[in-house]
């Protein structure tokens, strides 16, 4: 083989592959870029501001109802935990023989008292008729005791009224009466039991008025005010509505947090918690502005959360990422605290098959 020939082959071994390689590089940057990706932009929105705590449901006010009497026994008890009641609604009703008897025998007491009065003033009556003739009938020492045996015969009825009053008032004690319309919240009172005066019976949430005693963290206190809206929820998912009526003035010790008590404004049919329980609320704070995205152009990776924008004047279209804070939440969308100035072309979606400086194909939405 001649030195021209060889010269021939090798040329055409070298040159040979030149061309394919050319081709392969080609097919492979269609192959990364074949990633088709829709692009939508920031949306600002008005959107409400929330605070969400925890608190526990109690009794806006719950009165202790006790005897006031001492010694009867329990006859009857006309209501349960959870009954519903008004003012003045018999609750349970005492004995009341011993309390008769006694009021018969101080019925009894004050006549006696008044038949020695009428007596005492009599002789009074007289004392002062002798002593005013100067007959000298009857001496100064005499009308004078006359004149205190009236006067201690006027104490003694008084006494006896007071007494038979007090008796009286200890019989209307044996009916056990709401003070207030509400729902009883405990029973005490068992049939057959004998009761000491100061005896609890039952407790009552007055008027069935039931608050949200919200925790709220000392740095988001001059956000809300007396008036403010706020809601928890129910055991059926609609929340229940509410206004505070009263800030603590003090905050906890242990835990920094002030007390909001939050009035609840229940609808008739609304099934309410029942109090103690630890229930997580909101406060309604007004609308701000909110730079949105769907949620699906959320990435998260090692703990921080990105989108994908399309890199400005890049060809072939390629993606830079972007690290983002995000805020607030509504159905499909996400506030976006920091981190895009609102004129970015975003991904919408397909972001977790995505790296900084990716090769995209993009689409119209129509297509």
């Amino acid at each position: 083989m001649t030195s021209k020939v060889i010269t021939a082959v090798i040329f055409l071994a070298v040159l040979g592959p030149a061309v394919p390689l050319a081709a392969q590089e080609t097919t492979d940057a269609q192959i990364t870029a074949a990633f088709s990706v829709r692009l939508v932009a920031p949306e600002q929105q008005t959107w409400p501001v929330t605070l969400e705590t925890n608190g526990r449901l109690q009794a806006w006010h719950e009165a202790v109802i006790a005897a006031e009497t001492s010694g009867q026994r329990i006859e009857s008890v006309s209501v349960d935990v959870g009954s519903v009641v008004k003012k003045g609604q018999i609750l349970a009703q005492l004995s009341t023989e011993t309390l008769q008897n006694s009021i018969d025998q101080q019925e009894a007491t004050v006549r006696s008292a008044e038949a020695a009065l009428d007596q005492a003033r009599g002789e009074a009556d007289r004392a002062r008729a002798l002593t005013s003739g100067q007959s000298g009938a009857l001496s100064a020492q005499q009308a004078t005791e006359y004149y205190v045996a009236e006067r201690k015969a006027e104490a003694d009825l008084a006494s006896a009224e007071a007494v038979l009053s007090s008796s009286r008032l200890d019989l209307d004690r044996t009916k056990i009466v709401a003070p207030d319309d509400g729902v009883i919240s405990s029973r005490s009172a068992s049939l057959g039991g004998v009761v000491s005066t100061g005896t609890e019976l039952f407790r009552l949430i007055r008027q069935n008025r039931i608050e949200w005693q919200a925790e709220v963290p000392l740095r988001f206190l001059s956000e809300i005010e007396v008036g403010a809206k706020a809601a928890i929820p129910t055991p059926v998912g609609d929340g229940v509505p509410g206004e505070v009526r009263l800030i603590s003035p003090v905050a906890s010790e242990t835990t920094g947090r002030v007390i909001v008590y939050v009035a609840l404004t229940p609808p008739e049919e609304a099934r309410m918690p029942p109090t103690g329980m630890m229930v997580t609320g909101r406060f309604d704070l007004g609308e701000t502005p909110a730079l949105t995205l769907p949620s699906t152009a959320i990435s998260m990776r090692d703990g921080f959360t990105y989108v994908f924008a399309l890199e400005e004047g890049a060809s072939p279209a390629k993606v830079t990422r972007l690290r983002v804070e995000t805020g607030r939440r509504a159905d499909d969308r996400v506030e976006i605290a920091a981190g895009l100035t609102g004129k970015e072309q975003i991904v919408e979606t397909g972001g977790a098959f995505l790296n900084e400086g990716s090769l995209v194909n993009v689409v119209k939405v129509a297509e």
